[in-house]
């Protein structure tokens, strides 16, 4: 059989650990006997990411941004004992914040849904698309531990000297102190992602925030979302039968609970970082979450939404065989295979990706899985629990 050709390269940055194994496994199973890969490769595992003083993650990003598409395996970001376990000389940055920095995006995250698995949410059909905004709020925020009394001011200088000042609190006592901040470029980014990929997917998009209570912070993410749909989105999302839906962060939850699924649920920062949780546990595992980054300008890089499984990682070292589940990097694969060919007009390249994970779905949806599934599973006969180079070579017979 002739290999589908492809004419532009993805960028492919390479992982750690039990995700970096599982990476190559699906390459030789699934993809090099079809595809005639073309990548530019970059090696983002933690050894190489000190060897280059992380400079290999900023070049890799800048890839992306020229060539349009890449896929990523799963990454440690060091805490203090990876420091001493790889012998690092500094606590390096997680390269998924990197490259959402350089590429200003949106991560967007969703479940594999598979007959046998229901979600713990009895009324959830469709799946339920998380769009995290990546930048500021509490995770860039200033804070620091008061011993009172004393009197907290939010103090801001511009650039010709002029101060403006509020009280924020006058302390009786000890307590803490918190500064948040986020731009608007960055939300301006932020809502085009998210407008962008609800179009792309044909999904209709909710957004929400607490402006009753954060009346000028979270309000304007409220009006720049407001105003970018009116400017830049409304002709197109009617044109599409699309609706956008702004809601308190509270109702969201509430609706969301009560809905179907099938749309797009914007969250700020903090509020996406748990929601994302919350729905990928309820749908059933992160191991079964695709995630997407997208910029406003169209680029786009898949990834799994996991870990590096260090706990079978550790096993595999042993010379033990692990029932890893490869489905978020495999969709990954096929998420960013899809992309290159719809963007190249490579008609082969896309259908070969939607076959592959038609492929893993029926597979799981046979009985065949690995063991965080098996668990789950509600099939009429009983679920086959299988290596994970198994269960990929149980994905190869079906392709």
């Amino acid at each position: 059989m002739d290999k589908i050709q492809m004419t532009t390269p993805l960028v492919e940055m390479d992982g750690d650990e039990m995700t970096r194994i599982i990476w190559q496994q699906i390459k030789d199973t699934l993809i090099l006997p079809y595809v005639e890969l073309k990548t530019e490769y970059y090696d983002l595992g933690l050894p190489e990411r000190e060897k280059t003083g992380d400079q290999v993650t900023i070049e890799a990003a800048n890839a992306i941004d020229r060539y349009g598409v890449g896929v990523k395996c799963a990454t440690i970001t060091p805490n203090a004992q990876r420091v001493e376990e790889y012998k690092l000389s500094q606590m390096w940055k997680s390269p998924n914040g990197t490259i959402r920095a350089i590429l200003d995006g949106t991560v967007f995250r969703a479940p594999i849904m598979v007959k046998g698995i229901s979600p713990v949410v009895k009324n959830w059909k469709k799946p339920i698309t998380i769009a995290r905004h990546a930048y500021g709020d509490v995770y860039r925020a200033a804070e620091m531990r008061v011993e009172g009394p004393g009197t907290a001011k939010l103090v801001f200088v511009d650039g010709n000297g002029k101060t403006t000042e509020q009280t924020i609190f006058d302390f009786h006592g000890d307590g803490v102190l918190q500064g948040q901040y986020n731009l608007d470029s960055s939300i301006l980014s932020f809502a085009r992602s998210c407008f962008q990929y609800a179009l792309d997917t044909k999904q209709d998009l909710w957004f929400s925030t607490k402006d009753t209570i954060s009346k000028q912070y979270d309000h304007h993410f409220k009006d720049i979302f407001s105003e970018i749909y009116e400017d830049e989105y409304k002709e197109q999302f009617e044109k599409h039968g699309l609706t956008y839906f702004y809601t308190l962060i509270d109702d969201a939850v509430a609706r969301v609970i009560r809905s179907e699924g099938g749309y797009i649920w914007a969250c700020k920062n903090y509020d996406g970082d748990v929601m994302s949780d919350m729905v990928s546990t309820a749908f059933g595992s992160l191991a079964m979450m695709t995630s997407v980054l997208v910029s406003p300008d169209g680029k786009y890089e898949y990834e799994a939404a996991h870990g590096t499984v260090t706990r079978h990682y550790y096993r595999h070292l042993k010379g033990e065989q692990t029932s890893t589940n490869p489905m978020a990097t495999l969709f990954a694969w096929t998420g960013a295979l899809a992309k290159r060919g719809e963007l190249d007009g490579n008609e082969a390249l896309v259908e070969f990706a939607h076959r592959l994970e038609q492929a893993a779905i029926d597979t799981i949806e046979s009985g065949v899985m690995t063991g965080d599934l098996a668990g789950l599973w509600e099939g009429e006969s009983p679920a086959q629990r299988a290596t994970t180079q198994g269960f990929l070579d149980a994905v190869a017979s079906r392709l």
